[in-house]
């Protein structure tokens, strides 16, 4: 593997992925590859490049930001069968955490210059291909809110996402259609997981292999707020799976229905529920 291309966060003219690329794309070229540097100004730019660089031929595609700038690439790789790399330098860094991935920068290129494989099952929505959890509920509501702040920066930002959202808190109504079973529950969370965490660590879908064939369907029923602060820490041990309002079910396909969500995949919009959520097997070929 000699030709790859270099994906940074769109805009990133600063911050972690700026700082994060600056250090990565000279080690890279230093251990002989040719690297594409691609710099989109924004979304759509950076989508174009890492389209044209995937059809151009490059032996792998490395996502240097977070769970978004993953999303992005995927779109591209998952078609294409090229490898993905991955150097976490975002909000959330899920996926970077879910493969053991380092921190720092100069590691995570080594890692990338060792070169060692792994085969992972992704999600599909639609025509779009997810590597983490797609959040249909109160998680939504945190990831959008998540979405548009600009402080604090890091986990942290869900942490303030989740205080602002709890001050709305209620229940819906869901029909969840797993696997062709049919059933409505009263719930303030419903998450589709391929891996186990979202949202900087909150370990939602505990025990999800992103490696099995299947995805991991959670819900949290109804509870009031008090409860789900209470809760709100065992997220990020996992240890929530034993809450008597947990229940979990592991599936091929998931078909999550509820009025006025908007679910999140991978820390970006999908679109309006209802959504249908199909696991696709060893499609995916990272670099970790």
């Amino acid at each position: 593997m000699r030709r790859i291309a270099l994906l940074t966060h769109p805009g990133a003219g600063r911050g972690r992925g700026a700082r994060a690329r600056s250090v990565v794309l000279p080690r890279l070229r230093d251990a002989g590859f040719e690297v594409l540097d691609l710099v989109g100004r924004d979304v759509d730019e950076a989508r174009r490049l890492a389209g044209a660089a995937v059809a151009d031929g490059v032996e792998a595609l490395v996502a240097c930001g977070g769970d978004g700038t993953v999303h992005l690439a995927l779109q591209h790789v998952v078609p294409a069968g090229v490898p993905l790399g991955v150097v976490p330098a975002g909000t959330g860094n899920d996926l970077a955490r879910e493969l053991g991935l380092p921190a720092d920068p100069r590691a995570a290129a080594d890692r990338i210059i060792a070169g060692p494989r792994r085969t992972l099952d992704v999600a599909r929505v639609g025509d779009r291909y997810v590597a983490t959890v797609v959040a249909c509920g109160f998680d939504a509501l945190v990831a959008e809110r998540a979405d548009a702040m600009t402080w604090p920066r890091g986990p942290l930002r869900y942490v303030a996402a989740t205080a602002v959202e709890l001050r709305s808190l209620a229940p819906r109504r869901y029909t969840l259609e797993l696997d062709g079973r049919v059933r409505t529950v009263e719930g303030v969370l419903a998450a589709v997981g391929n891996t186990s965490s979202f949202g900087g660590g909150l370990r939602i879908t505990e025990g999800a292999e992103p490696d099995d064939g299947l995805l991991d369907v959670v819900v949290v029923r109804s509870l009031d707020r008090r409860g789900l602060v209470r809760a709100f820490p065992r997220l990020y041990r996992g240890t929530h799976t034993t809450h008597p309002a947990y229940e979990h079910h592991r599936v091929r396909s998931a078909t999550i229905a509820a009025a006025d969500i908007t679910a999140y995949a991978d820390g970006e919009p999908l679109g309006s529920l209802p959504l249908t959520v199909t696991a696709v097997p060893a499609a995916l070929t990272v670099i970790a």
